[in-house]
């Protein structure tokens, strides 16, 4: 599998189930294999504009994609995961979608990073308070809400 795949993966759902769901490899992170990616819906009404990417059956990628119906491409539902816990991969996304997903995320993060005087450590017994809360994922992944 590789950065811009769609692959499946179990996920955690809002009423705390654990289901099979389409996820995109956003960057192979360092060290272990582990992936960070983004998971993939099809409630088009949650899509925050400008940041979350819908991908639509008129898409140029969309039938390569493997996914079924139309969908939004969430970046504020992130994780970082073992190879193990990744299913395969049922399609992929474009290159230009791929990088479009990458920017968004990077040009988001320093922007909220600069509100901040000071970044909370583990150290502070921070960490579990506020939307950046991690929280135990699928298959010993950490899922991160943005």
């Amino acid at each position: 599998m590789k950065e811009g795949d769609v692959v499946l993966t179990p996920l955690p759902q809002a009423d705390g189930s654990i289901k099979n769901r389409p996820a995109i490899i956003l960057r192979e992170m360092p060290a272990y294999g582990d992936f960070l990616v983004c998971g993939v819906s099809t409630q088009l009404r949650q899509e925050v504009t400008g940041f979350d990417d819908p991908i639509r059956p008129g898409d140029a990628d969309f039938a390569k994609s493997g996914l079924k119906a139309p969908s939004l491409i969430r970046l504020g539902f992130l994780a970082v995961l073992p190879a193990s816990s990744l299913f395969g991969a049922i399609g992929s996304i474009e290159n230009a979608r791929h990088v479009r997903l990458l920017e968004r995320l990077s040009n988001h993060l320093p922007r909220h990073l600069l509100l901040r005087r000071q970044l909370p450590r583990a150290s502070d017994g921070l960490l579990g308070r506020g939307r950046a809360e991690p929280a135990a994922g699928a298959d010993g992944g950490e899922w991160l809400r943005a």
